[in-house]
């Protein structure tokens, strides 16, 4: 799941402050499922299992992985992350990992972000939704016999364009762990419907050229992390205070972006600047920063080779 072409690794659309200075993650209750006071606890452990998608909101200091771990530290509850998400997996390879990964660490809670590559992979290696809804049912029924709670997350769009004939099939599999969320008991983070109102919002403004979320259509940039973990933050149950002091606590978390195979380290003062240029010129931060890279290795070239 996580082969990225050469223009989605530079596209990772690093507007995140100035969306956030310019309240473009207010979503008031939308795609959360949330309690009057926070459900989780200081002293808790939470197991993250996913595919990608989780895999690098864990290992990007600015991964929404992170981000929860550090926002609900802003609010005086310090928990554990225990990290479980695997590249291309599909429910099938995260029920038979789930006794090794996540029961073996008796965490107290586990969020299940699961159904992109079930949808994604198609004929070569998806899962149709009979079978899904079945391994997806036993990866909630044995955690919670275990004594772990469970959050739900729905699955985030497979390319920006709710209309995609993937994202037209992933309708189902939504569909379905929102109603598994209610028969079972456990929290609800809506990521997909907090995706799709965010899209929806800044489309119709017009303020976006090229992805506004994703590096590649699917796995997310900064900005799409901060989505993820502030849904996620607000399905524990964290007020609008409470999400208010968690953003206060990523302004000054660390980022890392792949750029064709490199890590780059960037503040976010240098995301915020990235973001108003590309605005500036009518144009997305992936196209700016690809011409900004044709420039310096044109420079770096001999002039004969040019």
């Amino acid at each position: 799941m996580y082969h990225f072409s050469r223009s989605a690794r530079v596209g990772f659309a690093v507007g995140v402050v100035a969306a956030w200075l310019g309240g473009l993650l207010t979503l008031g209750g939308v795609g959360v499922s949330r309690g009057a006071i926070p459900a989780i606890k200081s002293g808790e452990t939470i197991a993250f299992l996913g595919d990608s998608i989780t895999y690098f909101g864990g290992a990007w200091p600015g991964g929404y992985v992170n981000l929860v771990v550090r926002g609900l530290a802003a609010n005086g509850i310090d928990v554990k992350a225990v990290k479980a998400g695997v590249g291309g997996d599909t429910s099938v390879n995260m029920l038979a990992r789930l006794k090794a990964q996540v029961l073996a660490r008796k965490p107290d809670w586990m969020t299940l972000s699961c159904g992109v590559n079930d949808v994604w992979h198609g004929s070569r290696g998806g899962v149709l939704l009979p079978e899904y809804e079945k391994n997806i049912k036993s990866i909630v029924r044995q955690a919670q016999a275990a004594g772990i709670k469970v959050m739900i997350m729905t699955s985030s769009l497979i390319g920006e364009n709710p209309q995609d004939p993937n994202n037209r099939k992933l309708v189902a599999y939504n569909q379905f762990l929102r109603r598994l969320a209610i028969q079972k008991h456990c929290l609800l983070a809506d990521i997909n419907a907090a995706e799709v109102a965010l899209l929806r919002r800044d489309r119709h403004l017009g303020r976006w050229h090229g992805n506004l979320l994703t590096v590649d259509g699917v796995h997310p940039n900064p900005l799409g992390h901060v989505m993820f973990a502030q849904t996620i933050l607000r399905a524990f149950g964290l007020n609008a205070a409470e999400i208010k002091k968690a953003r206060q606590s990523w302004k000054s978390a660390p980022q890392s972006c792949l750029l064709w195979g490199f890590t780059i380290n960037l503040s976010w003062p240098e995301y915020r600047q990235l973001a108003v240029a590309a605005e500036r010129a009518h144009t997305s931060v992936d196209v700016l920063l690809n011409r900004a890279i044709q420039r310096a290795v044109h420079r770096r070239l001999p002039a004969r080779t040019r």
